[in-house]
């Protein structure tokens, strides 16, 4: 079962191609403190996503704006993004779209660009529950993208 989370820290670390965004539940369900967990990502993506949290928007646009435009363009809505899975240290994620005939749409993604759009598109991000459980205790630099 998906559950909301929110992005609550990005961690970049220019010297390296390391850099860390960490996602904390929304809504806890219980009154334990919000689970949360790091990925790594690139620093392209990492980038993308502090610029829209800094509320920079570039002169040109960037790929998640470019394929923001296209799914607005097409007449589909981005819903939300989702990441699904957690293998052997990989993330996956889908983007999760209405077509204009209003079908269901999920689009595989890397986590960090399926987050970047997400926060450029102010779309929820959900994680899948078996995901947070395994996510929960491993080593970030055991983790890939």
């Amino acid at each position: 079962m998906p559950v909301r989370m929110e992005l609550s820290r990005i961690l970049i670390r220019e010297l390296t191609d390391v850099q860390l965004i960490e996602l904390t539940e929304a809504e806890p369900a219980s009154e334990d403190a919000p689970r949360s967990f790091p990925i790594v990502i690139g620093l392209p993506e990492a980038q993308a996503i502090e610029r829209r949290l800094s509320g920079l928007t570039p002169k040109r646009p960037q790929t998640h704006d470019l394929l923001a435009s296209v799914i607005t363009t097409l007449g589909a809505i981005l819903e939300s993004v989702e990441i699904t899975e957690l293998s052997e240290g990989t993330f996956y994620a889908c983007l999760n779209l209405t077509g204009p005939d209003g079908s269901e749409v999920k689009v595989d993604a890397r986590p960090s660009d399926a987050i970047a759009l997400g926060i450029a598109s102010g779309v929820a991000i959900f994680v899948d529950e078996s995901v947070i459980e395994e996510a929960a205790t491993p080593d970030p630099g055991d983790m890939e993208l």
